[in-house]
């Protein structure tokens, strides 16, 4: 297969692995403006009560300050496929960090909530091309032989960045006020935008398809519609209508089948705004299945553990913080380590110790009592992210190296709605699921109820990643070469 027939530049010592100085130039400027938009993307978690006192607004209204932004997120993601291939990669990088750097000065100077909020939407435009842009070049950038390696640097980001978030979100608004939060960011964003704008070149030829306006509106309200419904459902129980979450989930059913529909007719003719021969691959179907069951389980279990250690164990905020910390250190600096072994040695080695493990750890959870000791908590969710350490990376890797070079861009864009998707279910389940059993045994404020409430929530999660024993078996590492299996969309 020539350049010309794949879209990408060639690969250079591909038989060592050898990755040239330029192209990591490349790699390393996506990697950190990756690490500084995922960086702000958690930050604002903790500044909802600041945003309540200082702008006089509701905690429902301040709420909509992370759900717009993970909104904005699960739409955008889906037409990044499309947009990889239609623009070069310094059209879309520096789009996307201009995006990013306006959303978090307008943040900084915003007055009053509105413009806030409209911040955040600039802000999460910018952010949600930055992960699909970093996997895609990556695959046509590194040879077969360290994309495991390469995709393990990916895991540091996506780890790290959550992880030192809030703490420093907590700094900041302890000595600072909120506004803080967005000025520390845009220097580093503009300085990023610098080195990219000097350094980066481009990866790939781009195509001249048309931008289908149909497929964008269909992918806003299916996409859309889905996040924003499944968020309605830890609130509901308190008075509060569930007509809002029926039509926005049906809404989003209907929108997200008719955008299927659309795509696979537009695809014929190569047209398609999210190219659904990436399915095709037995490798990428497999490989998205279990992601989806995992993040199911991680993001919707991650979301209650610190709810039992402040108000079951009654513990303050900074040392629940600090009590699940090691864990997300621990999964982001295993990456690299992880990426080399799957280099080496393929998926099962690392996938099957790794499902075990988490859901091993899902399992013991659903024994935490009131009087379960803070050190076990700390273990299990240490132990619990060193076992999805061990499952991210490969697949990330086996994922996209199943696919031909042509579906990368697309491959990354489902591997990042899949997440989104699956994360504001397994959030939105587990969270619906604790606060009832909590409420039916004492209420939240209750440390007994809320352990009740914990167990019953994560057991699900300990169910679900059970389930993802048996993929780790069937899951393959692709063949060791250059261009991917010509099956995959073909």
């Amino acid at each position: 297969m020539t350049t010309a027939d794949t879209g990408t530049t060639p690969v250079q010592g591909a038989s060592s692995g050898m990755i040239p100085a330029k192209d990591m130039a490349v790699i390393w400027v996506l990697l950190a403006a990756a690490f500084v938009a995922i960086l702000n993307e958690t930050t604002m978690g903790m500044a909802i009560p600041h945003l309540i006192s200082d702008l006089g607004i509701t905690p429902v209204a301040a709420q909509w300050v992370t759900s717009a932004f993970m909104l904005t997120m699960a739409v955008v993601i889906p037409i990044t496929g499309f947009l990889l291939r239609r623009f070069t990669t310094r059209q879309m990088f520096l789009s996307a960090i201009t995006l990013f750097s306006v959303g978090t000065l307008l943040a900084a100077l915003a007055t009053g909530f509105p413009m806030l909020l409209g911040a955040r939407v600039v802000q999460a435009s910018g952010t949600a091309v930055m992960m699909p842009l970093l996997m895609t070049t990556i695959m046509n950038l590194v040879p077969a032989a360290s994309r495991g390696r390469m995709m393990g640097r990916v895991s540091v980001v996506i780890s790290l960045a959550p992880a030192i978030g809030p703490t420093m979100s907590g700094f900041l608004l302890d000595h600072f006020g909120w506004r803080a939060i967005f000025v520390v960011v845009l220097p580093i964003a503009l300085v990023a935008m610098l080195i990219g704008w000097r350094w980066l070149t481009n990866v790939g030829e781009t195509t001249h398809a048309p931008i289908d306006a149909l497929s964008i509106v269909l992918s806003a309200f299916g996409f859309g519609g889905l996040v924003f419904g499944l968020s309605q459902i830890g609130g509901l129980g308190k008075g509060v209508s569930w007509m809002p979450m029926i039509v926005s989930l049906t809404v989003g059913v209907v929108g997200l089948a008719v955008f299927l529909w659309r795509q696979v007719t537009l695809q014929k003719q190569d047209d398609a705004l999210l190219d659904l021969r990436v399915f095709a691959s037995r490798d990428f179907s497999l490989s998205m299945a279990q992601m989806f069951l995992l993040s199911l389980a991680f993001f919707g279990s991650i979301t209650v553990i610190p709810l039992f250690l402040q108000d079951a164990l009654e513990l303050p905020a900074l040392d629940a913080g600090l009590v699940v910390l090691p864990g997300a250190l621990a999964m982001g600096l295993l990456g690299p380590v992880i990426g080399r072994i799957y280099d080496s040695r393929g998926t099962r080695i690392l996938l099957i110790p790794g499902s075990i493990l988490a859901a091993a750890m899902l399992w013991l959870f659903t024994t935490l009592n009131v009087g379960s000791p803070v050190w076990l908590v700390l273990v299990a969710q240490t132990l619990l992210s060193v076992g999805l350490a061990l499952s991210f990376t490969p697949l990330f890797t086996a994922a996209l190296a199943s696919l031909t070079p042509k579906f990368y861009s697309y491959g990354s864009a489902v591997l990042g709605t899949i997440q989104q998707v699956a994360g504001a279910a397994g959030i939105a389940v587990m969270m619906a699921v604790f606060t009832a059993v909590a409420n039916s045994t004492g209420g939240t404020e209750v440390p007994a109820a809320v352990a009740a409430g914990t167990r019953t929530a994560v057991t699900i999660g300990a169910v679900i990643a059970t389930i993802t024993i048996i993929g780790a078996f069937l899951i393959r590492k692709p063949a060791d070469n250059d261009e991917a299996p010509a099956h995959a969309g073909h």
